[in-house]
């Protein structure tokens, strides 16, 4: 990267159809797994006018009411029956219900570490975790600001102080970098759904966007907004109509603002909607840890670490680290002791993280909440793969 760049990351409420249809897949992967931890369970939604698609592929002893999951996440986003009607909207369902034997057998847990070999992976993928001092989380400063203004957003409208948005928001903001540190907020766009018979005009809303969203993102921030920072608010004006009415969703395009914000790179694969022994999802997570511990450490102030699996495969082919020129210690020490430290076979990061059994200890969901609030950093509580507990060793 240039010495001076300028670099954007977006975000999405939880009213935003593809927000909806990652949050109504991870919702079926925590009843799966909330009723029976070893299911095996891939689901997929689309959404769109008063309409819902969900194909799913389980094997599990649980039983789970699909469509009823899917109306309860919409009704969660808090739309008005005239926007989405969960009541009387249809949900096709495409369910491939497979032989309860090719569930999980064993639990990771009970397994002997050498044991642990025979989880290897179901298909072939490159995954990739980051991590850099922008933040106290230690994830890039544009689309963790994206983010909190995104749930600054979902909270104002759920506290009434802005009580005319939609759930459907999306929002922007762009960093600008000096020698690869941010220096200043160079923009800010929010695109706001509208609702209601009489919403306010463009004025109220830009001065309730400051006071009750900016303001409170960046109060205790050491970069602020200045005075050439430029803001933009419905710059193509109010959208008289918002949520699935106006634009269909899918499950795994917003993956990017759930990881990295394009900042860094990830896998091109969704995370939502997979069980645990998916490779796609959990070496996302273990990539993420890895990369974190690596610059929590203070071996480098920013960190790729690149995993590639191979169909049935229990450990990575490949393992590599990059720090951009960032590293204390040669890329090459770095990476022995990664791989001293680190076990990112599959059973072995099921088990480090207890991906199984999480969903059990939350009444709201474990991976629901993901789909929701982030897969990585500062999401709704501390997440196994962002504990920074193998720093000292890496040191």
């Amino acid at each position: 990267m240039p010495k001076l760049f300028l670099f954007t990351s977006e975000s999405a409420t939880i009213g935003h159809p593809d927000r909806l249809c990652d949050t109504i897949s991870d919702a079926l992967v925590d009843q799966f797994l909330r009723q029976d931890p070893y299911s095996r369970i891939i689901a997929e939604c689309a959404i769109s006018k008063g309409m819902v698609f969900v194909a799913a592929r389980f094997a599990s002893k649980a039983t789970v009411d699909i469509a009823q999951a899917a109306r309860s996440v919409i009704a969660g986003a808090g739309y008005r029956k005239q926007e989405f009607d969960t009541e009387e909207c249809t949900v096709v369902t495409s369910l491939i219900a497979m032989p309860v034997e090719q569930r999980i057998q064993a639990d990771e847990a009970d397994l002997a570490t050498a044991e642990l070999d025979r989880y290897t992976v179901h298909n072939q993928t490159t995954l990739f975790g980051f991590a850099c001092t922008h933040t106290p989380e230690l994830m890039p400063l544009p689309v963790t600001l994206a983010g909190r203004v995104a749930k600054a957003l979902t909270l104002a409208r759920s506290e009434g102080r802005m009580p005319y948005l939609s759930p459907d928001c999306t929002t922007q903001v762009g960093v600008a970098f000096k020698d690869r540190k941010p220096v200043r907020i160079h923009s800010i766009t929010v695109i706001a759904g509208l609702e209601g018979p009489q919403p306010p005009d463009a004025a109220d809303i830009r001065a309730d966007l400051h006071q009750e969203v900016i303001g409170q993102v960046f109060a205790d921030d050491p970069i602020k907004p200045d005075k050439d920072t430029e803001i933009f608010i419905n710059p193509r004006g109010a959208f008289p109509k918002s949520g699935p009415m106006s634009h269909s969703g899918m499950t795994g395009r917003k993956t990017a603002a759930e990881t990295y914000g394009c900042y860094a790179r990830h896998s091109a694969s969704a995370l939502s909607g997979k069980d645990p022994s998916r490779i796609d999802r959990v070496g996302t997570y273990a990539a993420r840890h890895a990369a974190k511990n690596i610059v929590a450490a203070g071996l480098a102030d920013e960190c790729e670490v690149q995993l590639s699996y191979s169909l049935g495969h229990a450990e990575p082919v490949s393992i590599q680290v990059q720090t951009f020129g960032t590293g204390k210690v040669g890329d090459d020490i770095i990476l022995q002791r990664l791989e001293e430290n680190f076990d990112f076979r599959l059973g072995s990061i099921i088990h480090d993280f207890n991906l199984r059994h999480l969903p059990a200890t939350s009444k709201s969901g474990f991976y629901q909440q993901l789909a929701v609030h982030g897969q990585l950093g500062k999401s709704f509580g501390e997440l196994p793969w962002e504990k920074t507990d193998r720093a000292e060793r890496l040191r």
